[in-house]
């Protein structure tokens, strides 16, 4: 584990029990998200630093029965939040880090990650272990339910040009892992990018 590590256990353990409280309206921008990936019945997906769970549900009804969801996370206080809200019943959930996956190569259709590219302490790195784990033509979709701005603002703060997930930084980090960005959208209510695995 990076040293990173311990603050994002931390940071995320304590506020776990709260956390779906916290962020009552995201539900639906989770689903909108989820839908627009575009996932097919049967697929292979991994919800990346799965968190709470929020987004199992609707990769579960996109995949349907014969399709599997899996949901990693870093922090057990999360899982076990994800756990008590009954969301287990849609994925198998994994104590896991992105960075070390605890998967074959090219064993996933997709990946799906909602806010975890800000608390990745090597992204390219770390991008390189997804698209590892996706078989070639696979798909990633980085999510947040609020755009960059009202991110920022939300704590207190402006977006910068250095801002790692601006388009004009993410495009060639993603190149540069293994993936082509197909898609970009940062609006107010939502940050959605969407790429394609290289061959």
């Amino acid at each position: 584990m990076s040293e990173d590590h311990t603050h994002v256990q931390e940071f995320f353990g304590a506020r776990a029990d709260g956390w779906d409280r916290k962020f009552p309206e995201d539900g639906p921008a989770f689903a909108t998200a989820v839908a627009e990936f575009g996932l097919r019945p049967g697929e292979r997906v991994l919800d990346a630093g799965c968190g709470t769970g929020r987004a199992l549900g609707a990769l579960r009804a996109a995949v349907g029965p014969a399709g599997t969801v899996l949901g990693v996370d870093l922090t057990p206080q999360m899982l076990a939040a994800a756990q008590r809200a009954g969301r287990a019943a849609e994925g198998v959930l994994l104590l896991a880090d992105v960075a070390r996956l605890p998967l074959r190569d090219g064993a996933l259709d997709a990946v799906f990650a909602a806010g975890l590219i800000a608390h990745l302490p090597d992204p390219a790195a770390n991008l390189r272990e997804l698209s590892r784990v996706v078989r070639p033509g696979g798909r990633l979709a980085l999510f947040h339910p609020i755009g960059r701005a009202a991110l920022a603002a939300r704590h207190g703060r402006v977006p910068t040009p250095q801002d790692m997930r601006a388009e004009h930084n993410l495009g060639p980090l993603l190149s540069a892992s293994g993936w082509d960005m197909t898609s970009y959208a940062d609006e107010d209510h939502r940050f959605l990018v969407l790429a394609v695995r290289r061959p």
